[in-house]
This record gives C-alpha cells, sequence and structure tokens, in this order.
C-alpha cells in the first residue's frame, strides 16, 4: 500500500490516522506543496484532480480523502473504524460529511488568516466570520459530544477522523476559542490516542509565509 502526500496536510493526516489506527502497512511518498510532483503524467493517471492524498492499495487507486478513509475503514479491521452494522456505518458516515459540508470550509478559512497568508494579506474581518460560522458548527458538535465520548457513539470511527484531524490546528492557533468543555474534552481524548499523536499532531510551522 502506498499513500501520496505530504505530512503537513491536514487531508493526507486523515488518511495517515486511519492507516494507523487499522495497524496496516503502507509507504509514504512525499508529493504537493513543496514537495511538487502532481503534475506528472505518472500522478495525473492515477489522480486527476492534481490534490493529495492518493492511495494506492493492489491494482486500486482512489483519492478525495473522506472517500480513501471510507475505503480503508471498510476494508480492514473488521469493522472497527466503519461499524459492523448498517446504522453504526451511517451514523459515522453522517458526520464525515457534516464538518466537510458545513464546517471545512470556515476552517480552512481561519487557518489562512491566522497561518497560511503574511499579516499584510490578512483581514480581521473575513477572520472574525470565519471564527463566528466555525464556533456556531462546533456548537452542534458541543451538544452531540455532551453525553457521549465520541462523534457516533462509545467508540472512535471514521466519523471522528475528518473533524479530529482538524483540531489540533484548531486549538493550538492564536485566537479567543469559545467555552466548549464537551469539544475540548474530546480533543484531549483524540490527543490519548498514538496513532492520533503520531500523525495530527504534527508542527504545521513549515506552511506559514516565508516572510510574515
Amino acid at each position: 500500500m502506498r499513500l501520496w502526500g505530504r505530512k503537513t496536510s491536514v487531508n493526507v493526516q486523515k488518511v495517515l490516522w486511519a492507516l494507523e489506527e487499522l495497524g496496516l502497512d503502507y509507504e509514504r511518498l512525499d508529493a504537493g506543496g513543496a514537495f511538487g510532483g502532481l503534475d506528472t503524467s505518472d500522478y495525473v493517471a492515477m489522480n486527476p484532480m492534481r490534490k493529495v492524498p492518493t492511495l494506492q492499495d493492489g491494482d486500486l487507486v482512489i483519492w478525495e480523502s473522506n472517500a480513501v478513509v471510507r475505503y480503508l475503514a471498510q476494508t480492514y479491521g473488521d469493522g472497527a473504524l466503519a461499524g459492523k452494522h448498517p446504522a453504526d456505518i451511517g451514523r459515522a458516515d453522517m458526520w464525515m460529511e457534516w464538518f466537510q459540508n458545513n464546517a471545512y470550509a470556515d476552517f480552512i478559512a481561519l487557518f489562512y488568516q491566522l497561518v497560511r497568508l503574511p499579516r499584510s494579506q490578512r483581514d480581521p474581518a473575513r477572520r472574525d466570520a470565519a471564527i463566528a460560522a466555525l464556533t456556531r458548527q462546533f456548537e452542534v458538535l458541543e451538544k452531540r459530544l455532551s453525553d457521549q465520548p465520541y462523534v457516533a457513539g462509545d467508540r472512535l470511527s471514521m466519523g471522528d477522523i475528518p473533524v479530529g484531524s482538524a483540531l489540533y490546528r484548531y486549538y493550538t492557533m492564536e485566537f479567543d476559542r469559545p467555552a466548549l468543555p464537551a469539544l475540548a474534552e474530546y480533543y484531549d481524548r483524540l490527543g490519548q490516542r498514538e496513532a492520533y499523536r503520531t500523525t495530527v499532531m504534527a508542527s504545521y510551522a513549515s506552511l506559514r509565509p516565508a516572510t510574515d
């Protein structure tokens, strides 16, 4: 099994976390960002979107991070991440879609305003709008986590991986976060997992602009 993608990409981190939780053997190849390589004919033949991650498992090539996570969770680990029953799979899948369709854009907007852009290009109004929008979404998750430890129930599932992969940056970026105690406890809970620490809790200092 081979995975193309730089380890500082949050979308690559999703897949790395799933691979480590499932105890799978794989090789990661640097691609994207400063490593480039996404416009070569060989890579485009695998992934016409010219993005990361891309996973090769035998003859199968699959891309789009959530799709890769779903594939791994449903193929390996005897349902440990996907769930063994349709209702379990559906609940986990629901929260994957929730983050991607409702919170991800605001998370990325905030990350750019606080990390990726030079200070001269940052927009306080856009930053504050992203914080407010992301807070509204995380209040939904806060309510969900107030009476259960993980998004889909009492154990980690693939539903936790998209939002969980964003939380390290959410809690380490410098801004005034709202009081969301259940979410904070959830993040602490994830941080106790070795697979999370080794794949998601990685420095993103290299993503900051060279001149600020």
